[in-house]
């Protein structure tokens, strides 16, 4: 039986099935546990089951152990985790990659609606109890039909965030380091182009593009004056793709229109320049929000784990 550690809380189904095979040891604190603490349970683990909260990296892959065989973090993304210093020490990583692609995509529409039609503005106003009175120029939006959304980063929540704007009357333009399937491009209409021109013709920006050196700050002030001035961008992604600084003077000077965030570069805290300006809308990182997908995040991490402690192939190995 091996020792499996679970850096915070997830769905009591998955400490089921790990406890079922192997001793497990949950982190099951209302915070999130402190790297202290962390470093000392880790030691002797088999496996870590790690949320994006944890860091792992060279120190904890040593606090852990030559026997530790395998990260399974919890999340489709995995900037929290240094790949090659798992490599480096035969640690298998996995994610959970496809389980979350509807709820994100959800999450992205529904940043492009709040932030185009100044949702989050109106729910402010009537929760302030301040006096309004309906006409024909108050909270005035923009409507999504004939529209043009912009996708950096084509992969399947983007892909997923396309189909329902295109359900909206969007027109689809996406930028990504590949082709997308002949069939998929023709029933969204989806024209591939470079980022400039995708910056240059969308009414919303939607990153949907995996975080890397490659991708850091790939939105800044360059990139936010290119876009229209009736523009949005809406950020589902990682927080660090986008400049926040760059993005609070834009919204302030009225060089894109509004935005939409679910991520932040230092999260959880957000860039002071933001949280005084009416055209963002911010969002605790929902992304993955619900019941049914975080228990599926959670089951496809357990099963990536308890298949590399088996000696098998995880189903969702990274790289």
């Amino acid at each position: 039986m091996s020792r499996v550690v679970v850096t915070g809380r997830i769905p009591e189904a998955a400490l089921e099935k790990l406890r079922a095979e192997h001793e497990v040891d949950a982190w099951a604190g209302p915070e999130s546990i402190s790297r202290e603490e962390l470093l000392r349970r880790v030691a002797g683990a088999d496996a870590v089951v790690s949320l994006l909260t944890e860091r792992i990296d060279a120190e904890l892959l040593d606090a852990a152990g030559p026997q530790l065989k395998v990260v399974a973090n919890v999340a489709v993304g995995y900037d929290n985790i240094n790949v090659p210093a798992c490599t480096e020490r035969g640690v298998v990583a996995t994610n959970t990659p496809g389980v979350l692609i509807d709820a994100t995509a959800d999450i992205a529409l529904s940043l492009i609606l709040m932030a185009t039609r100044r949702l989050g503005e109106g729910e402010r106003l009537i929760r302030s109890g301040e006096a309004w009175k309906w006409g024909m120029f108050f909270l005035l939006g923009s409507s999504l039909k004939g529209k043009t959304l912009g996708v950096v980063g084509m992969g399947g929540i983007g892909q997923a965030t396309a189909r329902r704007a295109k359900a909206f009357g969007m027109e689809i333009v996406y930028q990504s380091r590949s082709e997308i399937d002949p069939a998929v491009a023709s029933e969204l209409g989806a024209r591939r182009v470079d980022l400039d021109e995708l910056l240059a013709v969308s009414d919303v920006v939607s990153l949907h593009c995996p975080y890397g050196p490659a991708t850091h700050h790939l939105i800044g002030a360059e990139q936010l004056a290119a876009m229209k001035d009736s523009a949005y961008l809406v950020n589902t992604a990682r927080g660090p793709i986008v400049d926040e600084a760059a993005l609070a003077a834009a919204l302030r000077d009225g060089i894109i229109a509004g935005a939409g965030l679910d991520v932040y570069e230092q999260e959880p805290t957000v860039h002071p320049g933001l949280l005084d300006l009416d055209n963002v809308v911010l969002l605790p990182h929902l992304g993955s929000a619900t019941v049914e997908t975080r228990t599926a995040m959670a089951m496809l991490a357990a099963d990536n784990a308890l298949a590399v402690l088996s000696g098998n192939q995880p189903p969702a190995p990274i790289g």
